[in-house]
């Protein structure tokens, strides 16, 4: 291997940079191993002082998603059901109401032809008064003699009277 900045060592040397740091290593490893666990502690530490861990808020967050996630399906599901039953009350009434209104039809159609027969039958009766009317009044043209009868009543109420009278 070639290095890109001399060392001052003497050539010929038996010391060699990799056998220098022959004891070495174990002491490295072992201090970085130390490093790491006095690290671990002092999380684990100040987690325990504070009390809190972020896992442990995570799952608590998570679990109160869900706990909401669920309540609204709930009211969604209790909503639905309650749309459910205002539509089926609603189409009960809008039959009632159809019902009803075919009633009143036929309510109205029955009325309305008995308006076209009592209608007709007020037709015949005029035409049958102006046809006496008219006879009546042609008969009347025809008879010269209404002034008889007058007299002929009038004598016959004078005569009664004169009975009455002489009988009493």
């Amino acid at each position: 291997m070639r290095e890109l900045a001399p060392r001052y060592y003497p050539s010929g040397s038996p010391v060699s940079p990799i056998s220098r740091f022959g004891g070495q290593p174990f002491i490295i490893g072992a201090a970085a191993l130390m490093a790491i666990v006095v690290g671990i502690g002092a999380i684990a530490a100040w987690r325990a002082y504070t009390g809190t861990s972020p896992e442990l808020d995570r799952v608590v967050v998570t679990r109160q998603l869900q706990a909401r996630a669920t309540q609204a399906s709930e009211q969604l599901v209790e909503k639905t059901k309650g749309i459910e039953a205002t539509q089926q009350e609603s189409i009960d009434q809008l039959q009632v109401v159809q019902d009803q209104l075919q009633t009143v039809r036929r309510l109205l159609a029955a009325q309305q032809a008995d308006t076209k027969r009592l209608s007709e039958q007020v037709t015949t009766l005029t035409e049958s008064i102006d046809g006496l009317r008219q006879s009546f009044a042609s008969a009347r043209a025809d008879d010269p003699a209404p002034s008889v009868r007058k007299s002929s009543r009038k004598k016959v109420y004078r005569s009664a009277q004169r009975k009455r009278s002489s009988k009493g």
